[in-house]
């Protein structure tokens, strides 16, 4: 059996609002990425979602971020070098103290939103954010897009590369992912999302936007928590996955 990492964006609410269902979420994913207080999230949320994956043993990965609450950490920002690697830290430092409270740890590394589709390609960008790695923990994996400049910087810092592609995403002829704001860039059909899911983990291979087969090789499944019936999908998902004779099994 192969094995597949499934994994979620979770902890991604404020205060009184809440984003995602991570408590149901949690019984599905075996990989939780938790948003650390920049883009979303907040100690009492942090604290309660590691405290959840601990009981279900599902592994707490630090969703890190620009400091962009009020646009979700979506919109493209110029931080120095010497900042986003401290703020890297600083995130993943704050999540690290929830994940041991709750008996278990921080286990890998994943950015979000713009800082994720800005070190595919921004070496500058992708050395601060495995200096703040390895300010933190220089032993933590970092989850990043096959092929980015993220995961070869990571890599040559001794950082254990872990690559993921997203079911519910639609990838360009180049294996990245389609900009949100054009058409199609969200997969909604949970039935294409599911058979997507298995043709990932099986063969490496998806179909881009343009109806192009293209590679994309990944230890690691994601699935976007805040879309609408997100955890329906993500059992389905699994569901699909299993049938195909995939075990789902953490990568860190």
């Amino acid at each position: 059996m192969i094995p597949i990492d499934l994994n979620a964006d979770l902890g991604e609410g404020f205060g009184r609002w809440r984003l995602t269902d991570d408590e149901q979420l949690l019984s599905v994913v075996t990989s939780a990425n938790v948003a650390c207080g920049f883009h979303a999230g907040d100690a009492v949320t942090m604290r309660r979602v590691c405290d959840l994956a601990a009981a279900r043993g599902v592994r707490i990965g630090a969703q890190v971020a620009y400091r962009d609450l009020a646009g979700f950490g979506r919109r493209a920002m110029d931080v120095p070098p010497a900042e986003l690697a401290a703020e890297v830290a600083y995130q993943i430092g704050a999540l690290e103290v929830f994940a041991r409270a709750a008996g278990s740890r921080v286990s890998y590394v994943k950015p979000h939103g713009a800082l994720y589709n800005r070190v595919v390609h921004d070496q500058e960008q992708a050395e601060a954010v495995v200096d703040g790695v390895l300010l933190a923990d220089p032993a933590l994996p970092v989850l990043g897009l096959p092929g980015s400049r993220l995961l070869e910087v990571a890599a040559k810092a001794g950082l254990p590369a872990v690559t993921e592609a997203f079911a519910d995403r639609a990838y360009t002829d180049e294996g990245t992912l389609v900009p949100r704001h054009v058409p199609g860039a969200v997969v909604a059909d949970p039935s294409v999302v599911a058979a997507r899911s298995v043709d990932l983990a099986r063969s490496g291979r998806v179909e881009a936007l343009s109806g192009r087969p293209i590679e994309v090789r990944a230890r690691s499944l994601c699935l976007h928590g805040d879309t609408d019936g997100a955890v329906a999908l993500a059992r389905l998902v699994r569901g699909r996955l299993e049938a195909a004779g995939l075990r789902l099994e953490a990568f860190a």
